[in-house]
């Protein structure tokens, strides 16, 4: 097996341990998660999101307050980010980043991030919304996997 497989593999693993202990301490004041019927946390005033909507594209924009650790869903498609106030460090298969506003980064497919706000910032998703919908969980379910179980199966409906 490649060394990035191995790293890769990896990384799940760990993603997968921390996801099920974050879970299991979940108070939905200092932990936030999903829940199974809404596994997209979009609606806690402790990490506000905000929903745009243009012609073929939709912005997602998440606020996160100092000292905020966020889990992303896996993108099922290559996608830009943009940090416009704050500075964060991200944790993914590429390795651990820092960003500093403003920046930006080109995400790619089946990459799950975990972020960490060293100050109040502002991250933003733009993503391709070719139907003009405007139904957030409808577009959400289209866009990301919450499981590498479920990306995997799309991939392989996707061929």
């Amino acid at each position: 097996m490649s060394q990035d497989k191995e790293l890769r593999k990896a990384f799940r693993s760990d993603v997968e341990k921390l996801k099920n202990l974050l879970i299991e301490n979940a108070d939905n004041e200092s932990i936030i998660v999903g829940t199974k019927d809404k596994p997209i946390v979009s609606d806690n005033p402790n990490i506000p999101i905000e929903h745009m909507f243009m012609e073929g594209v939709y912005v997602r924009k998440m606020t996160m307050f100092k000292d905020t650790v966020v889990l992303g869903a896996i993108h099922h498609h290559k996608h830009i980010c943009f940090l416009l106030k704050g500075n964060l460090t991200v944790r993914s298969e590429e390795g651990l980043i820092n960003y500093v506003a403003p920046c930006f980064i080109i995400a790619e497919p089946g990459n799950q991030r975990l972020l960490y706000a060293h100050e109040d910032s502002e991250w933003y998703n733009i993503h391709a919304n070719p139907d003009n919908g405007e139904d957030t969980e409808e577009i959400e379910s289209r866009i990301v996997s919450v499981t590498y179980e479920d990306f995997d199966e799309y991939i392989k409906n996707k061929k």
